[in-house]
């Protein structure tokens, strides 16, 4: 297979690039910077500068779209909340309205979301059905999600990523979590009581595999593992895995004042279940936290 990429440098771009190369597909990447994209992921792979000066998609067999800034990275001002949406929308409109415009379009485009679609949704047991909240996690994605799906066709397939939080050894969210448990000042993050999805790098690239190659799929995927965990489960469990105390936590009100309205991101949650990732007959390889954490701590 042919696939173009976005956010191919991401933490899961940069994993799953090297298996979709192994198993013999070919690879090109949309990239501001080709030079640094191509110091990351090898020679092996084509790279784009851009979309604006293509007039279709013909001759690309997928298209795997997880392009955006990162979430979390600073205090949601107004310029950032505009960015965050900007990042994601726009390439994913670009995308598909190149796909609507192909002669013989892609079979499929995966187009990445989060489960910040469903907001903070307390003690409610979400699955792909269930609508958001009315908050600014849930009207990023739902808009992401609607540019995507406007690719949609008899000839092209769109599967949507709700994506938790991924672990991996080395970048992503656990990078920074590592730190406080490092001082030995890690806990729990205000109540301790939100439920935070999350799912093994190893499970995300081979379900994203799945959703490629499993022709009958379509729609949105929540991409987490099949046991949910609240957040002062996931931190003692941390503390365990590295051997350091997990009692210090941090009030919501220090973590407002710090994040802001981005204090959701952490304060908030969802209890989000696989539902149709399982269903489609897809295998997760870490169902326990504990097993998974050691794995990548």
């Amino acid at each position: 297979m042919h696939i173009l990429f976005t956010g191919g440098t991401g933490l899961i771009g940069s994993h799953l690039i090297p298996r979709l190369l192994a198993r013999g597909d070919s690879v090109s990447v949309v990239t501001r910077n080709v030079a640094k994209a191509r110091e990351k992921l090898g020679e092996n792979v084509a790279f784009w500068s851009g979309l604006n000066q293509q007039r279709d998609l013909n001759g690309i067999d997928a298209v795997i779209n997880l392009a955006g800034e990162p979430i979390a990275d600073k205090r949601w001002s107004a310029r950032q909340k505009q960015l965050l949406c900007e990042s994601r929308w726009r390439i994913t409109e670009q995308i598909a309205s190149l796909i609507n415009a192909s002669s013989t379009p892609p079979s499929v485009l995966i187009s990445g979301s989060a489960t910040g679609f469903y907001g903070d949704a307390g003690e409610l047991v979400l699955t792909e059905d269930d609508p958001g909240q009315e908050e600014f996690t849930h009207q990023l994605c739902a808009r992401w999600e609607t540019l995507a799906r406007a690719a949609e066709s008899e000839r092209t397939r769109v599967c949507l990523l709700r994506t938790g939080v991924v672990l991996a050894k080395k970048g992503g969210a656990l990078s920074r979590m590592k730190l406080p448990f490092k001082l030995g000042v890690g806990g729990p993050l205000g109540s301790g009581r939100q439920y935070m999805p999350w799912i093994h790098l190893d499970d995300m690239l081979n379900a994203i595999l799945w959703l490629l190659d499993t022709p009958s799929l379509r729609g949105p995927f929540n991409m987490v593992a099949p046991y949910a965990v609240r957040n002062e489960q996931f931190a003692a469990t941390l503390g365990e895995v590295m051997h350091r105390p997990a009692v210090v936590r941090t009030p919501a009100s220090a973590i407002k004042l710090l994040m802001g309205e981005s204090a959701v991101l952490v304060l908030g949650g969802q209890h989000v279940l696989p539902g149709r990732l399982e269903a489609s007959g897809f295998h997760f390889r870490w169902y326990q936290l504990d097993e998974a954490l050691q794995d990548v701590v």
